[in-house]
């Protein structure tokens, strides 16, 4: 009867393991505040999101191998050429293995106008809410808001990335609108 009963929950707990490893993730909780985020950039030196507080930022976690991502890459730099000017930055992370030797190629191929770097997977993972254990796709988006609140984020399979460049300008545009930051009175 013990073996019986230890079977059976053996049993029980490994089809939930199975079916917690499967099931989808749910999404990321938005709106919610962005978390220090280190971007390593090359050949030294880093880019902490801190720096861009103030401004609305897209942070995109790219592959260097990633063929979507080579194609965003020169879109973010035509939306940071275009929106800069008005408080929008982004900034590219490369998070694939060997991220930090396969950058400055990247770098050199896309030539964007704004900072690309690196970062391991794990601060990745845990700033985008996903688990390890986990399918991912890339791009993955991540709209942060002037405040430092992540407003929205947008993995690969996602379907904002089915009208990409629609969504991207409709996204910044909203956010620029809303709340500008205060200015510093004159002293």
């Amino acid at each position: 009867m013990r073996r019986h009963l230890l079977v059976r929950t053996l049993s029980a707990c490994f089809v939930l393991f199975a079916l917690a490893g499967s099931a989808p993730d749910a999404a990321a909780q938005t709106p919610r505040k962005a978390p220090e985020f280190a971007v390593r950039l090359t050949p030294s030196g880093q880019s902490l999101l801190s720096q861009h507080r103030g401004k609305v930022v897209l942070l995109a976690f790219m592959s260097t191998t990633c063929g979507h991502c080579q194609k965003l890459a020169p879109v973010l730099s035509d939306l940071q050429k275009e929106y800069g000017p008005r408080g929008f930055q982004a900034l590219g992370v490369a998070f694939n293995d060997m991220a930090n030797m396969l950058v400055p190629d990247f770098n050199k191929q896309v030539r964007p106008n704004y900072p690309m770097g690196w970062s391991p997977r794990d601060p990745v993972l845990e700033f985008i809410q996903h688990s390890p254990m986990k399918q991912l796709f890339v791009p993955i988006l991540v709209f942060i808001d002037r405040d430092g609140m992540i407003r929205s984020q947008h993995l690969g399979d996602d379907p904002f990335f089915q009208n990409q460049n629609q969504n991207l300008r409709q996204t910044i545009e909203t956010m620029l609108k809303s709340a500008a930051p205060a200015r510093k009175k004159a002293s």
